[in-house]
């Protein structure tokens, strides 16, 4: 069978449930980049997957919509509430579209992990310049295209420390993990940098900023070959007043 993000919904919300260093340091570094306090805000979540970023902006007082084109997602992250509301609010919707939400009325859009899922970044891009009002932010995290390209592997190297091997990095467009338990067997779209960074440039965003982080005491503790590496590229960007 074809993995789907609807299909492997239960098991990714589980996975997140029981505790993922990788992905909640992802949530972290992205919520470093956004007020402490965003009370009287309207924070859109594009790709929410099962909520966990924005559990945490309405956690921040955020007025906190998540979106994602996969039912069974919204039903993870909805389902999340049942131990205790968190003021966030969920709903079925295209990020290349954002149909649902109007024109203008967002403050800060926020993409954990997920414009690298999107099939038409240029398509998201326009959708998020229109939602946001004047002067807004858009905010995102995506695994890092130099070290996760396409089926990139590890290997030992000089005094046995693990080193990533990365091939076909100028070969951009959708690819699929055969790793039964990666989240990339459900798909991703390899971009380079240069292709985010430009289209972004292209729509109108200012680039405030970028981070390479660098992985945290748990996310090395879990995974050590990954210590010395980013495993995620950030970037805040301002759509032009």
């Amino acid at each position: 069978m074809t993995e789907t993000w609807d299909t492997i919904a239960v098991w990714y919300a589980e996975q997140l449930r029981t505790g993922s260093a990788m992905h909640e340091f992802s949530r972290d570094i992205l919520l470093d980049c956004l007020p402490k306090t965003l009370a009287g805000q309207q924070v859109l979540d594009l790709g929410c997957g099962e909520g966990i970023i924005t559990r945490a902006l309405a956690a921040r007082g955020a007025r906190a919509l998540g979106i994602d084109p996969f039912p069974r997602m919204i039903e993870q992250a909805q389902a999340a509430t049942k131990n205790g509301p968190s003021g966030a609010r969920y709903a079925v919707d295209d990020g290349c579209t954002l149909a649902t939400v109007a024109t203008g009325s967002v403050d800060w859009v926020t993409a954990g992990l997920s414009l690298n899922n999107v099939p038409d970044l240029s398509a998201a891009l326009t959708a998020v310049r229109r939602v946001l009002v004047p002067g807004g932010r858009l905010v995102f995290t995506i695994p890092h295209p130099c070290f996760e390209a396409p089926h990139a592997t590890w290997t030992a190297a000089a005094q046995g420390r693990p080193r990533r091997v990365v091939g076909d990095y100028h070969v951009e467009g959708f690819w699929r993990s055969d790793n039964p338990q990666g989240v990339r067997r459900a798909g991703n779209q390899h971009r380079m940098l240069s292709t985010y960074l430009t289209t972004l440039v292209g729509h109108g965003f200012l680039i405030e900023a970028t981070a390479e982080p660098t992985p945290s005491a748990q996310v090395a503790a879990e995974q050590p070959q990954r210590a010395a590496l980013p495993p995620f590229f950030l970037v805040r960007a301002s759509s032009k007043k």
